[in-house]
């Protein structure tokens, strides 16, 4: 009997852990309507966070281009402001020298030759170069050969006279230099 009770005892023990888990899974099923739905609601959630962040970054990103359009105007005004500014003491001594050239020939000269020297360290300030000196090699990308001359005194390719001077900013080329080359 006691083996008979032993068995009862070992098969009664898998049917209730059955039973319990049985029970368990329908507690399980009755609760998976609502963990559905409060998983529905919470992927909703997540969503319109994520839909909140989105327009917020792209409300920013607008910001920001307006703002840096805004600047990058401003930058532009305030550096033809700049100058103009460097440049207006020049114009103003012309402006002398022109009221003076009938008194003075000699004063007048001179104040002409002060001014175009002024204008010169305004260009240096700016970081301008002017370039295209006589004898010096011809290039392409800085010269405008209008002329060209036989000349067994200069060098080959060599320019042989300068018409306009060029200048530039860095490497970057404001006007060429227009010159006669010498073949």
């Amino acid at each position: 009997m006691a083996d008979k009770k032993k068995k009862n005892a070992e098969t009664e023990a898998p049917v209730k852990e059955t039973e319990a888990e049985a029970a368990k899974e329908e507690k399980a099923e009755e609760k998976a309507p609502e963990n559905g739905a409060s998983e529905a609601e919470k992927l909703k959630k997540e969503l319109a966070e994520a839909n909140d962040k989105w327009l917020r970054t792209m409300a920013e990103y607008d910001n920001f281009r307006k703002r840096s359009q805004k600047e990058k105007e401003a930058i532009y005004s305030d550096s033809k402001s700049d100058i103009a500014s460097k440049f207006l003491p020049v114009l103003d001594n012309f402006e002398r020298a022109a009221g003076s050239a009938e008194n003075d020939f000699e004063g007048y000269k001179k104040g002409v030759e002060m001014t175009v020297k002024q204008l010169l360290d305004v260009f240096t300030s700016l970081g301008i170069e002017s370039f295209g000196e006589k004898g010096d090699e011809f290039d392409p990308n800085l010269h405008n050969g209008v002329m060209h001359i036989d000349d067994e005194e200069l060098p080959e390719n060599s320019l042989a006279e300068v018409f306009m001077k060029g200048y530039k900013i860095g490497d970057k080329v404001i006007r060429p230099a227009t010159v006669k080359v010498a073949n």
